[in-house]
């Protein structure tokens, strides 16, 4: 009786999100301990602007993974988001307004075509976001005539990600309410609901009559607007579209979500465990940095803890 208590409290959504962020925490103190230069406020502000776009990014693919799929196009779509806006604004002479609607737009855009792959012509996830990985890579190149697209001319795009609202730049509180209407959508509407059910049991959610190959293209395309999101705050950012910039941003949103409790075998996860894992890997990819780790050990730490959180999710189902 004791055993099966301890298990449910152990596999419950609300715990997963107290472990990940206890894990966070002992991150923090760690750090503070090893380096005195890792509380400073410019690390702390550094640490926030890391944040923000990989946690923009790991909130799209939450929803995408409690589906039960993947998207490994996540950093070229971002990047493409970000060349779009470029060619938008600086080559085009549009309004800066259009070009983050076109960022977004055109995120949106890979993430239906994604959807339509996966759900209309059957194709597995992974090999239709692989190829939707290439597709942008080359785009990326292609629009920008492979050199980056500057918005030297434009200070105030610069605003976007850098500008101090109460001391916090304004792209981390992009992300903050990136995070919250995430939170609404997948907590009190009908496509996080219907999230639950298709990574849950997708032929039972079938059989209840949701139509789920158009659901799955709508959340595909959801999933893209958030990364067109992130491509905006990265340009801002840099005050530029980088069009080589984009892969390996897929395995830290991965990472930040598993590690926040999203299960990769669908049906589980949460937009407030996704953030506190994003923390987690900023926080660990900056800790090492400042202990002066070498840049391949630190992405042999975060490979291990990924395989580790996923590791601890099969565990947790098999005790279930």
């Amino acid at each position: 009786m004791a055993a099966n208590l301890l298990s449910s409290r152990l596999n419950s959504k609300a715990m997963q999100t107290v472990l990940a962020f206890a894990g966070l925490i002992a991150l923090v103190i760690l750090f503070s301990f090893a380096s005195p230069n890792f509380l400073r406020a410019s690390n702390i502000v550094t640490i926030l602007l890391m944040t923000a776009v990989n946690g923009i990014l790991a909130v799209g693919i939450t929803f995408i993974i409690i589906t039960g799929g993947i998207d490994l196009s996540v950093g070229t779509v971002m990047t493409f988001g970000s060349v779009m806006a470029g060619v938008v604004i600086t080559m085009l002479g549009l309004p800066m307004v259009i070009g983050i609607i076109g960022a977004i737009l055109a995120g949106a855009f890979c993430g239906f075509i994604n959807g339509v792959s996966i759900a209309k012509l059957g194709l597995p996830p992974f090999i239709a976001t692989l190829g939707m990985m290439n597709v942008t890579k080359g785009l990326n190149l292609i629009v920008s005539r492979t050199k980056p697209v500057y918005f030297t001319h434009l200070p105030v795009f610069a605003d976007i990600a850098t500008k101090p609202v109460a001391g916090i730049p304004l792209g981390v509180l992009i992300f903050f309410a990136t995070a919250l209407l995430a939170a609404f959508i997948l907590s009190k509407t009908i496509i996080g609901r219907y999230c639950f059910a298709i990574g849950s049991n997708e032929e039972a959610a079938r059989l209840s009559g949701i139509n789920t190959g158009a659901w799955k293209i709508a959340i595909y395309s959801m999933s893209g607007g958030f990364f067109g999101i992130a491509g905006i705050v990265m340009a801002s950012r840099l005050s530029s579209a980088q069009p080589a910039l984009g892969p390996g941003y897929e395995m830290d949103a991965i990472a930040a979500a598993v590690i926040g409790g999203t299960s990769l075998s669908g049906g589980e996860g949460s937009i407030l465990g996704t953030v506190i894992g994003a923390f987690i890997i900023t926080v660990l990819t900056n800790g090492l940095r400042i202990l002066s780790v070498p840049q391949e050990w630190q992405m042999v730490v975060t490979g291990l803890i990924v395989i580790g959180a996923v590791y601890l999710d099969i565990a947790r189902r098999k005790i279930k």
